[in-house]
């Protein structure tokens, strides 16, 4: 199912999460959301979880920004993410490890 907004998907988040790959990994994402599809989300995964909280978390590994809309259409398949990086549409900043592993973390995301 694809998210019609952004509240939804990061609701639907933590079922997305591929346990096996999220096994060893301890990570924060912290999505900055502008726009009317806008906010704040922290997604964190631990211990093979993922738990997400509106608001900014103190200490992310990696920060991830663009309007809600982008974001939407990312997770739609509307978008691609590395032209979108490119264009300045999408930043990510912090730990570019952690950040291309998303990913596989979380791979039927904008299939």
């Amino acid at each position: 199912m694809k998210p019609t907004s952004v509240a939804e998907f990061f609701q639907s988040l933590p079922a997305s999460l591929d346990r096996d790959a999220a096994e060893d990994v301890t990570v924060v994402y912290q999505f900055d959301l502008s726009g009317t599809q806008g906010g704040q989300y922290a997604v964190q995964v631990a211990d093979g979880a993922c738990t997400v909280q509106s608001g900014i978390h103190p200490d992310p590994h990696v920060i991830i920004s663009m309007t809600g809309e982008d974001c939407l259409k990312l997770l739609n398949g509307q978008l691609n993410a590395p032209a979108s990086v490119m264009t300045g549409r999408l930043r990510v900043s912090g730990d570019m490890g952690l950040a291309l592993q998303i990913k596989s973390l979380f791979p039927t995301i904008g299939s």
